[in-house]
């Protein structure tokens, strides 16, 4: 008998874990305008709104990425948005100091 299975409908959210929540709003709303949603929670974090999902910064001082190879840039964590006009998205992203690395994928 086939193992029953979950219907899975969505994505609601997705949470990134950062050390310095200043600093990760002024990019996700200064460079990329996500727009923020209220939030009752009495930790520090930010959220946003990107269509039907929600993007969860939390902050944890202690918080330490893991070390990055930029030279697989596909195998990294990372979180993929889509965008209308992908040069325009670059520009602003590279006058803001953001290293851009485009995957083979695209």
């Amino acid at each position: 008998m086939p193992t029953p299975t979950i219907e899975i409908i969505s994505c609601l959210h997705a949470a990134v874990i950062v050390a310095d929540l200043d600093r990760s709003v002024e990019f996700y709303t200064g460079v990329l305008g996500l727009p923020r949603v209220d939030r009752s929670f009495n930790y520090p974090g930010a959220w946003y709104q990107i269509g039907d999902v929600q993007l969860h910064i939390i902050e944890d001082r202690n918080y330490q990425a893991p070390a990055i190879d930029l030279t697989v840039s596909t195998r990294n964590p990372h979180i993929a948005f889509g965008v209308r006009d992908l040069d325009a998205a670059q520009q602003r992203l590279t006058a803001a100091n953001c290293v851009v690395k485009m995957s083979n994928s695209g």
